[in-house]
């Protein structure tokens, strides 16, 4: 079959690589969408994989080809989005509830075989069916939705709270949606991009700038997101919280990135500084969340590439064109 492969460090090519074979718990995918994201943008820098050369892709939907000798739940023919998350279930964070720090972690598409191909493998367990309304080359966002709702948990997010995001990329543009939808009373953005900012207008944002210093929120925002992942953008955030606010790390920073923070304020002004990693107990939901019409794929996708481009849409999205990027094998 045909895949990207990020083969070594700044090096993506599409190859012919032999076709998945499913285990007993397995299924096979014929994939009908496959999203981009940071993580393969981390993963093409040398991060994250374990070992290179990896199909990349975790976000993707497809239709069910092969199924394994002990597969019930699902039938060939079958369309389902995939949870990308592989858990061990047995060291102490999987046994406490936090398996998405697990200590063996692992994901499909980072550190095994991913959907930036023809077919893809998954456990059955991580295959949720899709309603028949739900186009199958739009559910590679349940994916992405996923972790903006693992954000949300973490936030607890109260009714009527301000709300500031940086990034106006597809997380912070999901991040926003999830916002107007759990009572916040403003949701701001700031974004260096105009033209990422014109969809943050067309999806209802309450104001949005180059900077915070053109908003009028002297006092600070409730909740602050950092959905950029730079260093810049969060050393600004932890300064913009208000009095008893949250700041959430959600965007995923490279490892050398280092902000400092105020121990004294962060004490005087009980401002609280928490991160969201990935998923956890979030897939399901999020699909729910989709099938009930939370985001317009038309708008959050932006352009729709065949696999063969795979190297240039990677480059497409690290110079910050578009929104969601798919490659549809």
């Amino acid at each position: 079959m045909k895949a990207a492969v990020i083969e070594s460090v700044g090096k993506a090519v599409v190859a012919e690589v032999p076709d998945p074979t499913p285990g007993p718990r397995q299924v096979v995918v014929e994939v009908a969408a496959c999203g981009l994201c940071g993580t393969d943008l981390h993963i093409l820098q040398g991060e994250f994989a374990p070992k290179l050369p990896i199909v990349p892709g975790h976000e993707f939907a497809g239709e069910v080809v092969g199924v394994g000798t002990e597969v019930t739940e699902v039938a060939v023919g079958d369309r389902v989005a995939v949870d990308p998350s592989l858990y061990c279930y047995e060291c102490r964070y999987c046994r406490t509830g936090h398996n998405n720090l697990c200590e063996r972690w692992a994901a499909i598409g980072v550190t095994t075989a991913g959907g930036a191909a023809q077919y893809a493998v998954a456990p059955v367990a991580n295959c949720v069916k899709l309603p028949e309304h739900v186009r199958t080359q739009d559910a590679a966002l349940i994916e992405p939705l996923s972790c903006a709702v693992r954000g949300y948990d973490v936030l607890q997010s109260r009714l009527g709270a301000h709300v500031l995001i940086y990034g106006s990329g597809t997380m912070g543009l999901m991040m926003l949606e999830l916002a107007k939808r759990t009572g916040a009373a403003s949701v701001d953005m700031v974004d260096l991009n105009p033209a990422r900012l014109a969809t943050a207008k067309q999806l209802g944002v309450s104001a949005s700038a180059a900077t915070p210093d053109e908003l009028d929120r002297p006092q600070g925002w409730d909740l602050v997101i950092d959905a950029t992942g730079n260093a810049k953008a969060i050393q600004d955030g932890l300064n913009r919280v208000a009095k008893a606010g949250t700041f959430l790390q959600f965007g995923v920073a490279d490892y050398a990135t280092r902000v400092e923070i105020d121990p004294y304020r962060i004490y005087n002004q009980e401002i609280t500084i928490t991160g969201s990693m990935a998923v956890l107990h979030s897939y399901e939901r999020a699909a729910e969340l989709f099938a009930t019409g939370v985001l317009d794929p038309d708008v959050f996708i932006s352009d729709r590439l065949p696999l063969d481009q795979y190297p240039q849409a990677l480059e497409q999205f690290a110079s910050g064109v578009g929104r969601k990027i798919v490659v549809v094998p």
